[in-house]
């Protein structure tokens, strides 16, 4: 098993190779999809869509965006 130390340089070597290669690391925080919250949320808005007009316009994005999406069919 490596060591922190280790890890800690080829962390370090990676982050300059990708400096180098004109990137930048970027940070951002998304909300936990495990949380008992989200779930709730989530179940809120589809209920709130259900048999809203745009409901087959959101439906019929997702499934064409969907067969964009290498390796769904």
């Amino acid at each position: 098993m490596p060591s922190i130390h280790e890890s800690t340089g080829k962390v370090a070597r990676h982050r300059e190779r990708m400096r180098a290669a004109g990137l930048r690391p970027v940070q951002f925080w998304v909300p936990d999809t495990r949380s008992p919250e989200f779930a709730a949320q989530m179940r809120q808005q589809c209920q709130a869509l259900n048999g809203d007009p745009a409901e087959a316009d959101v439906l019929r994005f997702t499934e064409e965006a969907a067969t964009h999406v290498e390796g769904w069919e």
